[in-house]
């Protein structure tokens, strides 16, 4: 039941811009990285609205998220975690080039593709996701970013304990008031009734160890789109992750909330758009 679920939101009429005004580009595939406790799932309006200007749209499942039929306590590492990512990158056939966007926590799968594969990513975009420095452990971004979050009693994850792993959920007050606090109704619905336990990894080697090497990771071009209305992660702070990083373009979405991709779809869209045009 849950697959064809899936099958009905991604077929699931969305609007787009009225196809005069679409001027036509060159075909670009887009591979989508959904952040914890979501899934491929939340990309389904921007992947339409991708797919309806003649782009190609790649969105994985990671590790026990979305429709994948693997358990939160299976997974035994980061790296296992986020190798549908890694294996659709790998994939990719000589010659040919993605863009890679990651959001939230997904920017650190994204940071193991690019350093995996560094010759088949055009861009990377970082959509208020966690952007980590070439050279720098990533446990080290993940526990600022952690202790940078103002604690909320009223919006807390849920702790939950899944086999031998420790995991949380996000609840339905933190989705609400944290993350979807200015996308439509239906999307918060569609959220809250889809979520999945998820892990942190902080003790993981691929996080605590310097997998990011500046000659690979920190070769691949890459842009920062700060979602000015985010009470999850601070627009400041998704500007001071950038700013860490040479050559990093920064572009702000005004008035998203922590999921553009529900709150500024269009937006959103026309922004990667633009960055794939520019760097591909």
């Amino acid at each position: 039941m849950l697959h064809a679920y899936y099958i009905f939101l991604f077929y699931t009429q969305v609007e787009v811009p009225e196809m005069e005004t679409v001027v036509k580009k060159p075909e670009r595939h887009f591979v989508l990285v959904h952040g914890l406790c979501h899934g491929a799932w939340c990309w389904y309006r921007l992947a339409t609205i991708l797919r309806s200007t003649g782009h190609r749209v790649t969105a994985p499942d990671l590790a026990a998220c979305g429709a994948s039929p693997v358990r939160v306590d299976e997974v035994r590492s980061f790296a296992e975690y986020s190798r549908p990512l890694t294996d659709a990158v790998a994939a990719v056939p000589p010659g040919e080039k993605v863009v890679l966007v990651g959001h939230s926590y997904g920017g650190y799968s994204l940071a193991l593709a690019m350093e995996a594969h560094p010759d088949k990513v055009a861009v990377a975009v970082f959509v208020a996701a966690a952007m980590p420095a070439a050279g720098c452990p990533m446990s080290h971004l993940l526990s600022q970013i952690m202790e940078e979050t103002v604690p909320d009693p009223a919006t807390d994850s849920v702790p939950a304990v899944t086999g031998a792993a420790e995991t949380f959920l996000l609840g339905p007050e933190r989705l609400s008031r944290r993350l979807y606090q200015r996308s439509p109704a239906e999307d918060l619905a569609l959220a809250t009734a889809l979520v999945r336990p998820a892990r942190w990894f902080l003790d993981d080697a691929a996080m605590t160890e310097s997998v990011l090497t500046a000659d690979r990771y920190g070769a691949v071009r890459r842009a920062c789109v700060v979602t000015e209305e985010d009470a999850t992660l601070a627009a400041e702070s998704q500007r001071r992750m950038a700013s860490r990083c040479p050559g990093v373009e920064v572009v702000p979405v005004e008035g998203a909330d922590h999921m553009p991709m529900f709150s500024a779809p269009h937006r959103l869209a026309a922004i990667l758009m633009e960055i794939a045009d520019k760097y591909t």
